[in-house]
């Protein structure tokens, strides 16, 4: 007797959930809090304030990434919920032309429509609902939004990428703290844009230098705005 060979394939699709709310955090964390603390120190700000924004900003920045993104992902959990029981619905009261609707959309596909129908026949018969809402709707369990776990994953991946820039002003010397501040962030930039291409199965360089240029341009900017400020003050 022959067994079938089960081949196990692993993909990334699964991280994209949690992945995006971490990269998100993480950047904006190290962004932000980088650009804000080169900001006030380009306004001749004492060491104690510079710590002391620093910590305002991490805690502000959590709080804001968490709740934005709560609501954020919440909002297109409610608009999938609205959709399915719409399907329901449907599928209770015109199982028929719902049946019709599942088969074309296998027949455009390039699946022959005999095929199609008898494809239809089966996947409806063990669950249709899923089924449309897979093929149909375009939800799935992979993809389908967690409000929570994407606020988790966005305030707590924010405070450590705002922990890194906060902790360099610690260590530099205060003379030199904007040129630490900016170096450094541009090397945890580089480093989570590799990091993040990596788990997502994309090119390292490429995702290296995406988060690293906009970094340039945010902090650059506030420097800017900074010194003029400063510069009437």
């Amino acid at each position: 007797m022959k067994f079938m060979h089960r081949h196990t394939e692993s993909h990334r699709s699964d991280r994209i959930g949690w992945l995006r709310a971490a990269v998100l955090g993480a950047n904006d964390g190290i962004v932000s809090t980088a650009s804000l603390l080169i900001g006030v120190a380009a306004a001749n700000a004492t060491h104690s304030t510079l710590l002391v924004t620093g910590m305002a900003g991490l805690v502000a920045g959590a709080m804001s990434m968490a709740a934005g993104e709560y609501v954020s992902v919440h909002s297109q959990a409610d608009t999938e919920r609205a959709d399915l029981s719409r399907e329901r619905a449907e599928l209770a009261s015109d199982p028929k032309s719902e049946h019709i609707e599942l088969a074309n959309i296998y027949r455009h596909r390039g699946v022959s429509p005999e095929l199609a129908h008898q494809v239809a026949d089966q996947l409806m018969a063990h669950d249709a609902l899923g089924s449309h809402a897979r093929d149909e709707l375009g939800i799935s369990a992979v993809l389908t939004a967690k409000p929570l776990q994407a606020a988790l994953a966005s305030a707590a991946s924010f405070v450590v990428g705002a922990a890194l820039p906060l902790a360099v002003v610690f260590i530099a010397p205060a003379p030199s703290v904007v040129p630490w501040i900016c170096a450094m962030s541009l090397v945890f930039l580089a480093s989570l844009g590799a990091v993040a291409a990596r788990a997502g199965g994309a090119n390292v360089l490429i995702g290296a230098w995406r988060v690293t240029l906009w970094g340039v341009l945010a902090m650059g900017i506030t420097a800017l705005v900074g010194s003029l400020f400063g510069a009437v003050v």
